[in-house]
């Protein structure tokens, strides 16, 4: 037997092990992708505990495949077994080295059961920090921020974190709508353009229950909230069905409100200072 022959007859096993493993792992991601993504588009399920089993799983192939790897390699199976000899001492060095690793495991893991948020939720962390949950890892969680870059945070970290969730529970959103106008402007008509500006909006939604329709509440609540040295606060409270329509819903009635005073003559005052000169010529700020 020649010595490339020789190196194949060792080799050949541990190869197509290694070869399979990938190809395997690569596989099952595959399908799974396909099964997580007919469940959370075409069922409406929540993908998160998919996603969270396809990393489990994956990580399991590979695990698997690695040992049986070393296994079928006699150079590796030597060192395997010097080391298992001192199971106790690696033990002790892997476990302090890992702490971080199992950590955030650990906190993957009560992420996907306690669900203080989901897939696809849309975050506020540190008001820095906002996006849409794209996945859940075994180490890390992956936030599409609004400019389309992806924000890694480990588990562990999040798990800690004081977070904003736009879509826990129920996910209707209030925009405040807030406006200024002058003192001398038609306070009445300036609540009722809001009124009307933000009920005709398509992303709009009624939020009244019954009691509050047969009471005769207001579709769009409109009310002066702050009296200011120079103008009055009014504040429309405006419903829409998530984050995403809110949104879009308070960037339109910004221009559609201020079109609408613009054309019915309601000022929206600016500061100004009125500059007083005494008889000794001294300027003073009135």
């Amino acid at each position: 037997m020649s010595f490339f022959e020789n190196i194949w007859a060792n080799w050949r096993l541990p190869i197509l092990i290694l070869v399979g493993t990938f190809l395997v792992g690569f596989l099952f991601r595959r399908v799974f992708r396909q099964m997580i993504t007919k469940a959370s588009v075409i069922l409406k399920n929540d993908p998160t505990n998919y996603k969270f089993l396809s990393h489990i799983i994956t990580a399991m192939i590979y695990a698997v495949g690695f040992a049986l790897f070393v296994y079928h390699v006699p150079a590796l199976k030597a060192a395997a077994s010097s080391i298992l000899a001192g199971a106790g001492i690696a033990a002790l060095a892997i476990g302090l080295a890992s702490q971080q690793a199992l950590s955030n495991i650990v906190s993957g893991v009560f992420i996907v059961l306690f669900k203080p948020f989901k897939v696809n939720d849309r975050l506020r962390l540190r008001d820095t920090m906002a996006g849409v949950v794209e996945d859940i890892t075994l180490r890390h969680t992956v936030i599409r921020d609004f400019e389309n870059k992806r924000i890694i945070i480990p588990n562990s970290v999040i798990s800690n974190e004081i977070i904003v969730n736009s879509d826990f529970g129920e996910g209707f959103i209030c925009k405040w709508i807030d406006f200024q106008i002058s003192f001398n402007a038609d306070l009445e008509k300036a609540k009722r353009i809001m009124a009307e500006e933000v009920a005709k909006h398509s992303n709009f939604m009624d939020n009244r229950n019954q009691e509050q329709k047969d009471n005769g509440d207001p579709l769009v609540p409109v009310r002066v909230i702050m009296v200011n040295p120079y103008s009055l606060s009014l504040r429309a409270w405006s419903w829409a069905k998530d984050q995403a329509s809110a949104f879009v819903l308070g960037c339109d009635l910004n221009e559609s409100i201020k079109k609408r005073f613009d054309e019915e003559g309601i000022e929206i005052p600016i500061p100004y200072q009125k500059v007083v000169m005494d008889k000794n010529e001294k300027l003073y700020n009135a």
